[in-house]
């Protein structure tokens, strides 16, 4: 660079110095020093003498109009620079432009007040104060958000902005409704991007003159909230522990976690009707829950039987789809095992005759199932193969001896029978085995069908029969064993057969007295391991190995579950599914993708069990007969238990007696019946919050405008939503879904406290233990990172991210207080009208304008991350480096009241005005100050003045500020390109 020449920065409106100058009451230099030539001046180039003639235009020709989707001009290198070079340009201020062309004119001022300062002259206080149009503002460059912004919420909560201006709108209701989150903790970020979405959407739509109605939540029963109580008490106080003393617990406990998630919710910044959120464990929503319940009951939905759940050991209670995890890494202990056949259907060249000495060969990952085996299940459209094992690879079979993998003594037997496998899967099990297997015979599998053979641990006769399409070549035998007590598919099969449903294990995963000779044993534990020797030690076990796969969790337990076949009740999805695939496919999904995800899981979703054996939760209404346990429910005493409920809460279930809870015409039979312990499925809870809050407060509708959550939701709230809403109403709880990812750390890994990656949004807001290494970024900067991110994928965060945040907030709140500043002196009767404005100034609102545009349309298709990444480039870069920077001439010593100044100003005005209102909806703090400090009042079109940013509204359309000739946005477009490509020559 040319020694000297100062050059302005380019990334913010002021420098340093520029702030430190213009805050001093009585500055002795022009606030000009910042841009001036100190020294030796670069010839300007001829074009921007061009240039400044053009500037001075102020009306426009050409016929052709502009297309209003263009954004902005190209990119270029810091114009700021190249502009700064050109000090002539007549149209910026009242001085002719001959007045410029000197730069000793130009620079003597602040250079002989400069050289005085250093030879320590006294200088004539505020000397050249009356020349110069300094920015003023009360509003800070720091935003010192850990105590302005509490003071701004203070303020919307004790005025109540919302309420005052959701009623005020105009305009139709938008309902968000709240997925609620478990009340058992603290929040984690997770929950920060969650709502903090939600609240940018109320917002925006507030701002578009909505009533906005939303009701936050909380899910307060079930396990999660059962287990920290229990967890808080020594065991001595849980064997004392009742029902009664156990639920008044639980509720305590929920409602201090809703008073401490509500406080956070709140210091993110979010909007709610936090005087009135909806619990589970309100008597009015659990009342409606039993509503919903008795209806899907009177139409048939809802019915008890015995089949195999989802049940976990570790909380002795079952669990549906939704209430399980796949870990990765999980072993299971699979077996290839081999049963013998005993007998074979009447039919010509059966294959015992040719074989007698044959055995069916299986393959599972749950060894302990076993003894409750009644069957092994073909694919009749495989064939299979009936294979000699010839010979032994002794190799393999020695190196296989060890934890992974373990050859059973059959293999070492002189007389090893002949072995049913599918064909397809000889070769591989060779292999697997080590052994050679000519095949002798091949056969359908339909032609298995009815083969018996005997079961290997208690003798019985099983059944050969036809499975389904889940019977595959891709692992096993190609046969599987079959225990309807314990696997939905087998127990579709053996419905079809009319097979035992055998389930000798308790509800701590404990062999019963049934399995015989392995009762007390654990079945993930020792009773598998017992089950595998006995196999063996009977010549029934080929191989053991440890296998990888993904197995069910009981997602609170974090512990293994199990399949286990209990008295239960069911909602049959079945009977509504058509009606539900159909509602599916009314509702807008965001991403697209979304309603593929959920009709997957809602077409290929099984009955719905809905009780579950614990305490805290609402009681499933039923009463049974003493003797003959038949159950008692029907609209009669599912409608009197339901206002009994409303009026007293579900802990009524537990302290009144049974002839309280019956209605009249039972009670004189009240002692043949006693009252059900199972309580509902939290899913059914939470899934039934469109009929306990949507229908029954009256700022509310149904169906929901909206949904908003994780994209686990699909098989969670979502799902359960629908089916609960289908199978009552017939249609969907929801017009629209938007689904999110999850939040992963800066390297994009799942958070955990072991790896102490975990970002904890009070950290981010509030700041750690060390501030420099944690600093307080306040809510607005952890808002802004939420509309930086594409949300609907996986998201990250971390320190080095959030600082990015913080410095592009920096720049964002510097280009606003830029704007206040330039502002201070200003009226909206000193507005120039457009017809008059110079070209730079009209091309400044055409581009504004086609920002307005965009970013409504990004924020009508939930697209925040266009509309950061627009914010960011426009306010920050091509108004701060551009616009502003020769914006300066005009402003600082154009004359207070002269035509170049209230031009510009216009223009500023216009600016701010739409940008604090375009990012009010994401950083509602920012916004709201700035409004505060407004040196003027802003008027809405109706008449009244707004108090506060959200009571503006959205900024209206402007087609005037777009209608400009297309020339004349190419012209711009090139002049900046060539003063850019000037500067970089030059520098």
């Amino acid at each position: 660079m040319t020694k000297g020449v100062l050059l302005p920065r380019a990334t913010s409106p002021f420098s340093s110095s520029t702030i430190t100058h213009w805050r001093t009451t009585k500055p002795s230099v022009p606030f000009m020093h910042n841009r001036c030539i100190i020294a030796t001046q670069p010839p300007v180039p001829c074009f921007l003498h061009d240039f400044s003639k053009v500037l001075s235009r102020t009306t426009c020709s050409s016929s052709r109009r502009t297309n209003s989707n263009s954004l902005s001009h190209p990119s270029r290198v810091s114009l700021a620079k190249a502009v700064s070079i050109n000090t002539n340009i007549s149209n910026y201020c009242t001085h002719s432009a001959e007045e410029f062309c000197s730069s000793k004119r130009r620079s003597r001022g602040p250079v002989m007040a400069a050289k005085k300062a250093a030879e320590g002259v006294a200088q004539e206080d505020g000397k050249y104060k009356h020349t110069v149009d300094l920015p003023k503002t009360t509003f800070g460059m720091r935003a010192n958000s850990s105590q302005r912004e509490p003071e701004l919420q203070k303020i919307w909560d004790e005025n109540q902005v919302l309420k005052n201006i959701a009623d005020k709108n105009t305009g139709g209701n938008f309902i968000l409704h709240d997925g609620p989150p478990y009340a058992n903790g603290d929040l984690h970020i997770g929950h920060a991007l969650n709502k903090i979405l939600k609240d940018i959407i109320n917002r925006y739509k507030l701002l578009q003159n909505y009533k906005v109605h939303f009701v936050p939540g909380w899910d307060c029963h079930g396990l999660p909230i059962e287990l920290k109580v229990l967890q808080s008490l020594d065991q001595e106080a849980r064997n004392n522990l009742t029902p009664l003393k156990l639920r008044a617990k639980a509720t305590k406990f929920a409602k201090e976690t809703v008073k401490n998630q509500m406080s956070s919710f709140k210091r993110y910044g979010v909007w709610a009707d936090w005087s009135n959120p909806y619990l589970t464990l309100d008597p009015e929503y659990e009342a409606a829950q039993i509503e919903v319940f008795g209806e899907m009951v009177l139409k048939g939905y809802i019915y008890r039987g015995r089949k195999p759940v989802h049940w976990s050991p570790s909380s002795q209670t079952a669990l549906a789809e939704a209430e399980l995890e796949y870990p990765e890494g999980h072993v299971s202990r699979s077996i290839y095992a081999v049963f013998r056949v005993v007998s074979a259907p009447l039919v010509p060249n059966d294959l015992l005759h040719e074989f007698p000495n044959l055995c069916i060969a299986v393959w599972t990952t749950t060894p302990w199932t076993i003894p409750a085996n009644a069957a092994v299940a073909i694919n009749p459209k495989l064939e299979y193969a009936v294979v000699e094992v010839e010979s032994l690879d002794e190799c393999a079979s020695s190196s296989g001896e060890n934890r992974k993998k373990k050859f059973g003594n059959i293999l070492k037997d002189e007389k090893i029978p002949c072995l049913i496998v599918a064909s397809e899967l000889v070769s591989r099990l060779e292999a697997k085995w080590g052994v050679k297997l000519v095949i002798k015979r091949r056969v359908l599998g339909s032609d298995l069908e009815n083969y018996r053979y005997i079961h290997p641990v208690d003798n019985r006769e099983c059944p050969v029969v036809v499975g389904g399409d889940y019977i595959t070549t891709e692992t096993g035998t190609g046969l599987v064993h079959t225990a309807p007590g314990h696997g939905q598919e087998d127990y579709v099969t053996g419905q079809k057969y009319g097979l035992p449903i055998l389930s000798p294990v308790d509800e701590h995963g404990i062999f019963t007295e049934e399995a015989g000779q392995f009762s007390g044993l654990d079945v993930l534990g020792e009773g598998n391991t017992a089950v595998v020797k006995y196999l063996d030690e009977n010549l029934s076990l080929i191989l053991e190995e440890s296998y990888e796969h993904k197995y069910p969790y009981d997602w609170r337990t974090k512990k293994p579950t199990i399949f286990r076949a209990t008295e239960q009740w069911f909602a049959s999805v079945e009977g509504f599914r058509d009606a539900a695939m159909g509602a599916i496919g009314h509702v807008k999904w965001v991403p697209a993708q979304g309603e593929n995800r959920i009709s997957a899981m809602t077409s290929n979703r099984s009955d719905w069990c809905i009780s579950r054996q614990r305490t805290w939760g609402v009681p499933i209404p039923v009463f049974y007969h003493l003797q003959s346990r038949e159950p008692l429910m029907n609209k009669e005493t599912i409608n009197h238990v339901k206002s009994i409920i409303a009026q007293k809460g579900s802990d009524a279930w537990w302290y009144m007696t049974v002839e309280d809870l019956l209605p009249t015409k039972y009670r004189d039979r009240a002692a043949e019946y006693e009252k059900g312990t199972d309580t509902m499925d939290v899913w059914f809870d939470s899934g039934s919050s469109w009929a306990s809050v949507l229908r029954k407060r009256d700022c509310l509708s149904f169906p929901a405008d909206l949904y908003l959550e994780g994209t686990d939701q699909h098989r969670g709230w979502f799902q359960s939503s629908l089916l609960t809403s289908v199978a009552t109403t017939g249609k969907a709880p929801y017009s629209s879904v938007i689904t999110h990812g999850f939040v992963l750390d800066e390297k994009g890994l799942k958070m955990s406290k072991s790896l102490g990656n975990v970002v904890d949004p009070r950290s981010v807001i509030e700041g750690g233990k060390n501030q420099k290494e944690s600093p307080a970024y306040g809510a607005d900067v952890l808002r802004l990172w939420v509309s930086s991110v594409d949300y609907t994928g996986d998201v990250m965060i971390g320190s080095q991210i959030l600082r990015q945040m913080s410095e592009i907030y920096r720049k964002l709140r510097g280009s606003l207080r830029y704007l206040l500043a330039n502002l201070h002196d200003w009226k909206a009767d000193y507005t120039v009208s457009y017809h008059q404005l110079p070209r730079i100034d009209k091309h400044a609102l055409y581009q504004l304008e086609n920002v307005v545009k965009t970013i409504q349309g990004n924020y009508e298709n939930y697209q925040f991350f266009k509309i950061f990444q627009i914010l960011q480039r426009f306010v920050i870069v091509d108004l701060s480096n551009f616009y502003f920077d020769v914006a300066k001439d005009r402003l600082y010593v154009g004359g207070s009241t002269s035509y170049t100044r209230r031009s510009c100003q216009t223009v500023l005005a216009a600016h701010l005005l739409s940008i604090v209102r375009l990012i009010a909806p994401i950083l509602p703090h920012l916004s709201e100050d700035v409004w505060q400090n407004l040196p003027f009042q802003y008027t809405t079109e109706y008449g009244s003045v707004a108090k506060y940013v959200f009571e503006a509204k959205w900024p209206a359309l402007n087609e005037k500020w777009l209608d400009i000739p297309v020339e004349e946005i190419e012209f711009w477009g090139k002049i900046l390109e060539v003063l850019s490509l000037s500067l970089y020559i030059y520098i």
